[in-house]
Formats: C-alpha cells, structure tokens, sequence
C-alpha cells in the first residue's frame, strides 16, 4: 500500500519541515471572472510543462478537458502528491487504481468540467523553504489562467499526506485566491504564513493514523472553524474497530466560508472505504465527498468579500517612469490604519495595452488588466504607519498612465 511505503519516510522528515515559511495571504477572488486566456487559443496542451520558480526549473502536469471550449471559464484544481509520489502517481492514479484515482478520485467525478493540475515537488515533497512552493503555484497559476480559460473564482487545491501540507499552506497564504481545500490526513509540513483569513475547509483524517496523528489535523481544522466564525464543537467520530467513516457539517459559519470534518476508523490513508481496510479507488467515499465539496461553489455563487481591513485605510503613491514603449512603476504602500497588517494583496488595473514583464517585491498576477501584487515572504507585515515599497516593468501600446485606483485586502486606498 501507498501508505506503508511512505511511513518511514515522512515520520522522519516532519519534524524538519515544521518551521518551512511561506509569504502571507493573497489576492481577493472577488465575483465570477474569466482569466485572460478565455476567448483565445489555447496556449497550453495536456502533458507535462516546465516552469521557473526562485530560479528553478519546476514541473507540472496538466489536464484540459475533452472537447475544451476557450470561451468557457473552467474551475482548476491542483492535485498535490504525498512525501515520495509524484506529479505522474496523481495524474494517473496508479498507485490506488490506475484511472480512477486519478487527481484523487475527482478528474472523473468531474467530467470533463474541470482543469487539473499535478506539480511536481523538490525531493517528492513540499517543505516549501521560504514561500518556494507557493511561489511555484503563483507562477503555474499565472501561466495556466494567460493561456487557457479558468474561472478565477473557482480554484481548488487538495492533497494526502505532505501533499495536504501544501494543501493547507495554501489556506493560510492564498485564501482569497483558492476558493476551497480538502486536506486528508495533513500536518504543518509546508508552513502557515498568514493563517488569519477565511477559505472554504474540507477536512479528512483516520482516527487511527500513526504518521500524522488525527490531533494535528483537527487542529488544522479549527484554524478554520475560527477564521469561518463557526460554532466551536468537537464533532462526532467514528469507533475503532468500526471501518466506518462520520461526517460533520459545522454551523454558524460565515456565508460561503463552510468548514466540513470527516473522521474515519484507519490509519494513514488516501482512499479509504467502509466496511473493509485499505484503499480502494473504487470503494472509496473521499473523492465523492470532496468533488460535492468543491462544486457546490458554482459561478453563480462567487465568494463573499473578505473581512474588512483594520481600520483606518492604507495609502498609495505611484511613480511612473515612462519611455517609448515601456515604463517602470514604483509603488509605495502605507499602512495608515492603527493595527499591524499580516500580510496583503493589493489589487489594481493596468489601463489597456499595458503588459507586466517583471517584478521585485510581490508576487504579480496576471500580468495584464486587474493584477493582484501579493507580498513576499520578507514584506508580508506592515506595522501600523509603516510604509513599504513595490514595483514592476512593463511594456505599453502607447498609455503609460497609472492605475486610477488600488485597494488593499479589499479596502480602497488613498492616492498620495
């Protein structure tokens, strides 16, 4: 079984893996929007791709449904492998039932409706040293959404094991860019920057897991039982010896920030099943929970705004140094509220024929129309009064101006 051939493995790597940093939390998802690919050529084909990330060839796969419309906007979902798989062992689903595991069960639940995506870790795993990972999944992200249509309301991440890591890693830092994770059987593996905001929260965790004890994962889930304003409680679990799996819907969570619990009677396993031990692609109930999960939030049910800043606003100033068919852009952000920020995203939009071609300081997508500069992991606070600065390159068709506006986690900014 899967699980046997990576116990040793991650039962010794957990404890140094535990301090990984990653940057804080990410742009706002806002109402159903169609990525800058929608209504061209596709620009990208199913198979593997490589990427640079912190200077480092990455991989990933990818899957574009049959019969692709590049009118459509698709949800995405990113599929993340487990301490020693692979980009190929999610993809294919091999290690469970070739084909029906694929992406954990959910590529053929989906039929068709969806994009999946495979990356592909350092070492087979997701230590994410210093935000890389993240920063790897901003960068597929931007040239997955600048070359094929996503609905960038509908993003979605799962993972098993250091591949739930990630998973959660991802809640914490890019809340307001995914719009829900399923973490089975996760731990603080791949770090927790930010951790401070909403996002829609699907756990599952055996009660008998000897590698990742269900201890962990049920204080994954209560960051988020908090974060979502739910009703604190301790859910019900299923007996040992009972082979049997319980599910929990929590209340009094904020509109359309659910968080759901599922404990089963096993130990450290992708795929469980009632009624017998180990996994089965086919028998198992995950994937059926996880795929109702995920589409329950369709387009016409984007995500809630996020919580309001601290009070007291944030300022913007902007330098723009033009040329020819080019510009440079400095931004200084203020912090002119009374409490510290944790970690922001700022969102604006380049006016038309403006193309961004590098950046220091932020993360920046997508690089043309409403951009989402989110922080680096060394700039991710700003104290109350504090300034920081930004900035990118980018070409233009003959409007070098400046944004006319920018908001800050979701509150409009001053201009200076």
């Amino acid at each position: 079984m899967m699980a046997r051939k990576i116990l040793a493995v991650i039962a010794a790597t957990a404890l140094l893996t535990l301090g990984a940093a990653v940057p804080a939390a990410a742009a706002g998802a806002g109402t159903a929007a169609a990525s800058t690919g929608c209504g061209k050529a596709p620009a990208l084909t199913s198979g593997t791709h490589t990427i640079q990330a912190n200077g480092k060839n990455r991989e990933y796969i990818l899957r574009i449904p049959d019969g692709y419309d590049g009118s459509h906007p698709y949800r995405l979902i990113f599929g993340f492998h487990w301490l020693g798989g692979n980009d190929v062992d999610v993809d294919t689903g091999r290690t469970v039932q070739t084909g029906t595991w694929a992406y954990y069960g959910l590529q053929r639940l989906a039929n068709n409706t969806a994009i999946f995506v495979a990356p592909q870790g350092l070492n087979n795993g997701w230590a994410n040293s210093g935000g890389e990972d993240v920063t790897l999944v901003d960068n597929i992200l931007n040239q997955i959404e600048s070359g094929l249509c996503v609905d960038t309301t509908q993003r979605f991440a799962l993972g098993f094991s250091y591949g739930a890591a990630m998973s959660y890693s991802l809640a914490c830092s890019r809340a307001n860019v995914f719009r829900a994770v399923a973490v089975q059987s996760g731990g603080v593996l791949s770090g927790c920057s930010g951790g401070t905001q909403p996002i829609a929260y699907l756990g599952v965790h055996g009660i008998r897991d000897n590698v990742l004890n269900i201890s962990g994962g049920r204080s994954l889930r209560d960051t988020f039982v908090r974060n979502n304003g739910c009703t604190a409680q301790n859910p019900p679990e299923p007996a040992q010896g009972s082979l049997t799996h319980r599910v929990t819907d929590y209340s009094g969570c904020r509109t359309g920030y659910p968080v759901e619990w599922a404990a089963f009677d096993e130990g450290h396993i992708a795929a469980p099943q009632d009624g017998a031990t180990g996994d089965s692609g086919s028998r198992t109930w995950v994937p059926a929970l996880v795929w109702k999960f995920f589409s329950q939030f369709g387009s016409d049910t984007p995500p809630p705004p996020p919580p309001p800043p601290p009070p007291g606003g944030c300022q913007v100033h902007d330098a723009v140094n033009a040329w020819n068919t080019g510009l440079t852009s400095e931004i200084t952000i203020t912090n002119t509220s009374t409490a510290a920020i944790g970690g922001w995203s700022l969102v604006f939009t380049l006016p038309g024929g403006q193309t961004i071609t590098s950046g220091w300081s932020a993360s920046y997508s997508p690089s043309a129309g409403q951009v989402t500069a989110t922080n680096v992991t060394y700039n991710a606070a700003i104290p109350a009064g504090a300034s920081i600065g930004i900035g990118f390159q980018a070409t233009h068709t003959g409007n070098p101006a400046a944004p006319t506006s920018f908001s800050l986690n979701g509150a409009a900014c001053t201009l200076a």
